[in-house]
């Protein structure tokens, strides 16, 4: 029997999948919704197997081949045990490790190299690698953690928007655009803020950046205090030794040019994406069985 590898990358918006043959070959690729296991995972499920069905018929192999496939899993949440067993217990895989996406964007971003990978965007993460120790900083989600992302970020532009309208702090155009997208009413920004999720605070992100790149004075306030935290976090992946840094996430490219000179000299740019990523980590764990039929 022909055995199959495949790598999912969840995330809260898509769900991506690739079928590979045992050595980490790519065969075919597939894309389905969001794969949240924590939020939602019975919808996760279904994409999961949609996007691997996908994947499969790309490569114009029979989808049966999934029940017999060795899969990683990259999602967040990887780390809250209820629905990882819960969800573990039901991929529709033959053998299936789940991993934090951090992890595979990190294979994909630098394959079997030691570094760190700052992964910014609607929420934040570091990892390090030093040989085969794998550690974390940060990634504690919006309520008390994610400084630096894309929430926060936008959580602290509607927050000077307010503090403007009060006359407490000086405006500008960008606090003067959130106003007037909420009719210049205050009551309409806090109901809206009351109920929403790090991934609505992180719409306003790009306008900060966008601001800041035109000299807005709140915009560029907001953002060297949220490069500052990224700054911060990386001295510990620095410290700790990682000599290269690879910067990941949709904020990655927006962040570059406002973080600290010491650590410009040590980025580099990434060798592929986090699917990419979780194909090699499903060869490097499942080839050898997958091979021998184990």
């Amino acid at each position: 029997m022909t055995y199959y590898l495949i790598g999912i990358d969840g995330g809260g918006t898509s769900c991506r999948a690739a079928v590979a043959s045992v050595d980490g070959h790519i065969l075919g690729r597939g894309k389905a919704g969001a794969a949240n296991i924590l939020t939602d995972p019975e919808t996760a499920l279904a994409n999961i197997s949609e996007a691997s069905r996908a994947a499969f018929e790309e490569a114009g192999l029979d989808p049966e081949g999934i029940a017999s496939a060795k899969a990683i899993v990259g999602v967040a949440g990887h780390n809250v045990g209820d629905a990882v067993h819960y969800v573990k217990r039901r991929l529709p895989f033959a053998v299936a490790d789940i991993e934090s996406d951090g992890l595979i964007a990190f294979q994909g971003a630098l394959g079997n190299q030691d570094g760190a990978v700052a992964i910014l965007g609607t929420g934040t993460i570091y990892i390090l690698r030093q040989g085969e120790t794998v550690s974390y900083v940060g990634g504690w989600g919006f309520t008390i953690g994610d400084h630096g992302s894309g929430a926060r970020i936008g959580h602290a532009l509607l927050q000077e928007s307010l503090l403007a309208f009060d006359n407490i702090r000086e405006g500008s155009p960008v606090t003067a655009s959130v106003m007037a997208e909420f009719n210049d009413d205050p009551r309409d920004v806090v109901d809206f803020a009351r109920l929403a999720k790090p991934g609505e605070f992180g719409r306003y992100a790009p306008r900060v950046f966008e601001g800041a790149s035109n000299g807005d004075p709140v915009a560029v306030r907001i953002l060297k205090a949220a490069a500052a935290t990224v700054d911060e976090a990386l001295d510990v992946v620095v410290a700790r030794g990682a000599e290269r840094l690879c910067l990941l996430g949709g904020l990655a490219p927006l962040y570059r040019p406002w973080l600290a000179d010491r650590h410009q000299a040590l980025v580099v740019e990434a060798e592929a994406d986090a699917l990419t990523g979780a194909v090699a980590l499903a060869a490097q764990r499942f080839g050898a069985q997958a091979r021998t039929g184990a």
